[in-house]
Order: C-alpha cells, then structure tokens, then sequence
C-alpha cells in the first residue's frame, strides 16, 4: 500500500495531467472548422462531413478503449500512446489539406483521443476510492477547463499575430507537457480494483460481472439515450458560432473563437467545483438535468442577434452545461456500474453513444443550415435538448450511492437489498 506522500504526488500529477490534456484530448475541437472553412475555403456541409467521419472513427474505438483501461494495469503507458498519436494525426494536417487526409489524420485522433476520459477517470477512481470520487472528478475537470481557457487564450493571441495554423504547434507544446505529468503519476498508486469498479473489499476475489451487464442495467440505457441527446444538440453549436465569426471577419475568426473557449471554460470552472462539492448531496440526477435544460436556452439566444460580443456572451451558457455534464458524467457511470468491475467499459459505450450524437450533430447542422441557415440550425439543436431533458426526468431514476440496487454479481442479492432500502424507484 503506497502512503499518503505518496497519494498526494499522484493527486499533484493528475491535477497536471488533467490541465495539459485539456488541449490535448480535444485535439482540434471546433478551431479544425475555422481552418479548413478560412484557409481550405471548405463549405459548412463539406466541413460537417469530414468532423462526422472523424467522430465515426471514435464510435468504433470507444468501447473498446474502455475495456482496455477496464484490463490494463499500463493506464498511463496506454495515454502516453494516445497523446502521441492525436499530436501526430493534428500536426500532419497542414501539409496535407485534402479531404482524404484530412478525414484519415483526425479519424486517427478521434479514435485515440477516446482513451483519455475512462483512462482518466480510471486512475482517479484508482487512487482515491468511491467516498471521495465525485470530489476527485469535479477538481479534474477543474484542471481541464483551466487548461483549455489558457490554451485557448493562447491559441487567440498567437492566431491573431501569426494566423490560424499555429494551433498545431500549441497542441504539440501541450503534448509534450501532458507526457511529463502522465508519467509522473506513482504507478504503485493506482489500485485497479477499484479502478474498474469493483469498490467494496469483500468483492475483490470475486471476478466482474458479465459485459451483458451494459445491456439489462436499464438505468444506464436511459442516460446514454440523453447523452445522445446532449451531444446531438451541443457537438455542433460552437462550430457554427466559429463559422458565423469568422464570416463576419476572416482575419479574426480564430481569435474570436478564442474568446468563445476562453469564455466558457471559465465559467466551466466554478460549476466543476461545484458539482465535487454539492452532487453527493444535492443529487447526481439533478445536476445533468440542469446540464439539459442550458442548451434549449444557448440554442434560442444564438438567435437573437450576429453581434460577436452577443455570440461569446451567449457562448457562457456552454460553460455552465458543459462544466456540469464534464464532472457528472463519470459520476453516475460509476453510480450505475458499482461493484460490476465494469466502469469503463461502461464509460466506453455510452461515450459511444456520446460520439453518435456528435457526428450527427454537425451533419445536421450543416444540412441546416445550407437548407434554412444559421437561426435554424440553432433552433433545431436546442428542440433536440428539449427533448433529452424530458426523457431524463420521466424515465432516469436518482443515481446517487444509496439509492439503486447494486447492478453486479458481486453485490448482494437484489431482494433484499430492496426490502431495506424500499424505495419505489428501484424497480428500474
């Protein structure tokens, strides 16, 4: 067993690790639209397609990245591998701008960048242990948003003194920073026990539960339907303000669309903290409900007026849905899967779910608005919101510790689990 020195240094080089990935795990995240639609001249339907290919691409590395982390005990050599291959594929893209290679080079970054969520979440449920969990996920994604508000800032500043390109070379300085702290984390630390889920000590000889656990846990569909649903409704929103931006200004699109990142990811970084601080408490459900309910509003403020000062203003609302789904979306994954010893492989599938809403999302919204236009599109993504929030309020139960029966073999007999708990909502 490592000491607490010991734990506090792996706590350190997580909080670095999550603040060098930031850039890193998003690879080139909406600016890739900026690019290709300001310096490739790429049209919103051709740029939706080729940012739906890549996304297909980490459809189908998703749940297999999940079972990895869920097998490996190399968590930290399987993202050093990540990073180097999203570094790779990103900083290729210039020299070969085609859509061939555009959509092979962030195909490869999709399907890698896929690893850093359940890895990360991993080794945090590894280190530190199912009390202490929601608090250790909301200070990493407090890291997270800190560094993409830096590396964001950064990327606007540079871009408006030496253009859009220098993106690329921000993600490799990033890279290399992330591989240092990735590193850095003490491997004797980690306890992949309860790294993939298998919490109690009482259950640790016993082997996880089957993977048909992903499919009759009823509880876990219902949310990656309204994962599907957040995603499909906010995946393509900020790529259409840059598109909308950087129409208005070429020359400033890429800085401007700094500003939107920047704008967000401060505000993502109190509600971060404060679902660490409140979710035990307050209830997890509540928390991603109120994630929901953000983009309907984001999405008919969009509306509203051109203005880019109104259009980053808007663009906080990402910051409070987005820092609140960051931090409780690991949370209730482990809340559903308790004592499976398949957390992240369950992480892995409805992350997948994740990616379809994604790659739908920018397809549809560029049909849209080559069809009806901007306004449309924006109307369209919040309805879509809309409906995810309903579906999440009548049909996902309260997924707080205490209050679903335990969902693995390992765990006690259902019956009666629900004779002491007898609470109504355990039938789902």
């Amino acid at each position: 067993m490592f000491d607490r020195g010991e734990k506090g240094r792996a706590g350190s080089a997580l909080d670095a690790a999550n603040f060098f990935l930031a850039d890193v795990r998003d690879g080139l995240g909406p600016y890739l639209a900026v690019y290709l639609l300001t310096e490739q001249h790429w049209d919103e339907a051709r740029i939706g397609l080729v940012m739906s290919i890549a996304t297909v691409a980490g459809i189908v590395a998703q749940t297999p990245a999940g079972a990895l982390v869920d097998a490996t005990r190399a968590k930290r050599l399987v993202m050093v591998v990540a990073a180097i291959m999203v570094t790779l594929a990103s900083l290729l893209l210039p020299l070969f701008p085609g859509f061939g290679p555009v959509a092979i080079s962030q195909g490869i970054a999709q399907a890698a960048t896929v690893v850093f969520p359940p890895a990360i979440a991993a080794v945090s449920l590894g280190i530190f242990g199912r009390a202490a969990f929601t608090r250790r996920i909301g200070r990493n994604e407090t890291f997270n948003h800190a560094g993409n508000a830096v590396a964001a800032g950064l990327a606007g500043l540079f871009a408006w003194r030496f253009g859009p390109t220098v993106v690329f070379y921000l993600l490799g300085a990033m890279a290399v920073a992330s591989l240092v702290s990735i590193i850095a984390i003490p491997e004797r630390a980690i306890d992949h026990d309860l790294a993939r889920g298998l919490h109690d000590a009482d259950t640790r000889s016993e082997r996880p539960s089957g993977l048909a656990v992903l499919l009759t846990c009823r509880p876990l569909l219902v949310f990656a339907i309204c994962v599907l649903l957040f995603h499909l409704s906010n995946a393509a929103m900020l790529p259409l303000v840059g598109q909308k931006l950087a129409l208005q200004d070429k020359n400033m699109g890429t800085s401007l669309m700094s500003a939107c990142i920047v704008a967000a990811q401060v505000v993502m970084v109190p509600f971060a903290m404060l679902v660490g601080a409140r979710a035990d408490r307050w209830g997890h459900k509540r928390f991603f409900l109120a994630a929901l309910l953000i983009l309907p509003i984001r999405g008919a403020l969009y509306t509203l007026s051109d203005n880019p000062f109104w259009l980053v203003g808007v663009q906080l609302l990402d910051g409070v849905g987005a820092g609140i789904f960051g931090a409780i979306f690991p949370v209730i994954v482990a809340d559903l899967m308790r004592n499976t010893g398949r957390f992240n492989v369950a992480q892995g599938a409805v992350i997948t779910a994740q990616s379809i809403g994604a790659a739908l999302s920018t397809t549809l919204a560029g049909l849209v608005v080559v069809g009806a236009g901007y306004s449309a599109a924006f109307i369209t993504l919040g309805a879509v919101a809309a409906i995810g929030a309903i579906v999440c309020l009548v049909a996902l139960p309260e997924t707080r510790h205490g209050t679903l029966p335990p969902q693995g073999k390992t765990a006690p007999a259902d019956i009666s689990y629900r004779s002491r708990m007898s609470r109504p909502n355990l039938k789902d």
